[in-house]
């Protein structure tokens, strides 16, 4: 474990990557969150994904390999609410049963605010200036995956309901359509249109 030169209380990132040996995630946090000519992450998914490794290196170390594709399955019947109980229950026993102290393993997991403060207050990290064009364009990126990831997420669901007998076993075709409806005159747009002309254009005085 490395010594805090400052004097100060390590934050609970930094205990964090030594306790797990993550060490490396110091500059990859501060990369993704600041962009650095690519584009940038958000904080919440930045926890996430930290969490999501912490959590492999606690299988890691249990001696158990998995894929990224389970450990990120593991980690959503962990901490999502959707998932049902017995679920999450089951999950946990079969990590208690390999080794992982699951109760230890979450109570490291970290929120985006400490994210944030580990960014800003070790790293002295800060977001650049952005382009008005370019955060308009990151912002309908982030709703479009978002999009993506709901309908992933019913697809899942109907299909493992289905398989489980508790609604009628079909193929069933799933769409997420963002759309907006202005205040002032009630007209309709996909959320992607809405944004690519700075918003509804029409007059907010004269609307009725």
């Amino acid at each position: 474990m490395t010594d805090d030169s400052s004097g100060g209380r390590r934050t609970k990132v930094e205990r964090v990557m030594d306790r797990y040996d993550l060490e490396e995630w110091g500059e990859r946090l501060e990369t993704e969150w600041v962009g650095d000519g690519t584009e940038r992450t958000s904080l919440r998914d930045l926890a996430t994904e930290f969490n999501q490794a912490v959590l492999r290196a606690a299988v890691r170390d249990a001696g158990t390999s998995v894929l990224d594709t389970d450990i990120d399955s593991l980690y959503r019947t962990l901490t999502n609410d959707d998932v049902s109980r017995s679920d999450a229950v089951r999950k946990r026993r079969e990590l208690e049963r390999t080794g992982v102290d699951i109760d230890d393993v979450q109570s490291d997991f970290v929120t985006h605010q400490t994210i944030y403060t580990y960014l800003t207050n070790v790293r002295d990290a800060s977001l650049p200036e952005e382009d008005p064009e370019d955060r308009i364009e990151r912002k309908k990126e982030t709703v479009q995956r978002l999009a993506g990831r709901t309908q992933v997420i019913t697809e899942s669901t109907l299909e493992e309901l289905g398989n489980a007998g508790e609604i009628t076993d079909r193929e069933y075709e799933v769409f997420v359509d963002v759309r907006t409806i202005c205040g002032n005159c009630g007209a309709d747009y996909p959320i992607a249109d809405l944004l690519d002309q700075g918003g509804c254009d029409c007059d907010g005085a004269d609307a009725v």
